[in-house]
């Protein structure tokens, strides 16, 4: 008897394995054969992917349910256990609500995301101090791509409660500010014409102006003097691009562009001087009198 017992168990615990690799398998190929009609569909028809990984997630977490259903309903032990755990179930089911009360706060969450989809999957966002590609947005976080290539996975319940900037949202175009702080002895006329030179021959570059501008003949990039520093006149380009993330390389390279040309043409760079006075290097009249005048 002991021995049917011991071989019963095993097969138990077999089944329990077979159960759990199938479940795997099946969540694998299912996975991969949604992804790829998804993807196929969403290049022919411009469908936005974001709810097609949303339900792929989805269809996963009903598969590992299922499957652990299956266990405790096939194995007698188990099946007692749950029975006993449900005859309590006032308790439990208070014990279990308080314990996911937040795994249920980020599905609900993102089934929100889903639906009114303040953002989708590839467009770039900021939330709070992090920004990054959108990747995937499962039923309990959304994966986001840095630009230094690191994943920021945050729960759905914490970005329903975040003001998000979208980038990618309706209109791509991006407005870039390209701002140069010049001395007062520079000529403002001089830096201003660099500076659109600089930006309009960018590759990046894009003329959005409307139909009545060009005809006022407008220049395409608008500089304008946007303060008066204690060392500086500050002046800034806005300067168009056709996405986020092109906006930034056009950035970068617009400020390296702009300080060659302002070097090479005799407008300055401002930075603060000083000027230290040692008391010992005073002459001793200018000593003397110093001490009289704190007297």
């Amino acid at each position: 008897m002991e021995y049917i017992k011991t071989l019963l168990d095993w097969e138990m615990v077999a089944l329990a394995i077979a159960i759990i690799v199938c479940a795997s398998i099946l969540a694998r190929v299912l996975r991969w054969l949604m992804n790829r009609s998804f993807t196929t569909a969403s290049e022919k028809l411009k469908v936005d992917p974001t709810r097609y990984k949303f339900f792929m997630n989805a269809i996963s977490v009903a598969i590992w349910v299922m499957a652990f259903a299956a266990i405790v309903l096939l194995i007698p032990k188990l099946k007692a256990l749950a029975i006993t755990m449900f005859a309590g179930a006032g308790i439990m089911v208070m014990m279990i609500g308080l314990a996911a009360q937040q795994a249920f706060s980020n599905i609900i969450s993102g089934i929100f995301i889903v639906i009114f989809k303040p953002f989708r999957v590839g467009d770039m966002i900021t939330i709070g101090t992090r920004m990054g590609i959108v990747e995937d947005i499962t039923l309990r976080h959304t994966m986001i791509k840095s630009f230094e290539n690191k994943r920021i996975i945050i729960p759905n319940s914490v970005i329903s409660t975040e003001t998000i900037v979208n980038d990618s949202i309706e209109d791509t175009l991006v407005c870039k500010y390209v701002e140069v702080g010049i001395s007062y002895d520079s000529s403002v006329e001089l830096a201003s014409k660099i500076m659109q030179e600089e930006s309009e021959k960018h590759p990046l570059s894009i003329d959005n102006r409307t139909r009545e501008q060009k005809e006022e003949n407008e220049h395409p990039i608008e500089i304008r003097l946007i303060s008066f520093g204690d060392f500086s006149v500050n002046l800034r380009a806005y300067v168009w691009c056709n996405d986020p993330q092109g906006s930034y390389k056009m950035h970068s390279d617009l400020n390296k562009a702009i300080h060659d040309r302002f070097s090479k043409e005799g407008v300055e760079i401002p930075f603060p001087y000083r000027t230290l006075v040692y008391k010992n290097d005073l002459p001793k009249n200018s000593e003397s009198n110093h001490v009289k005048d704190n007297n």
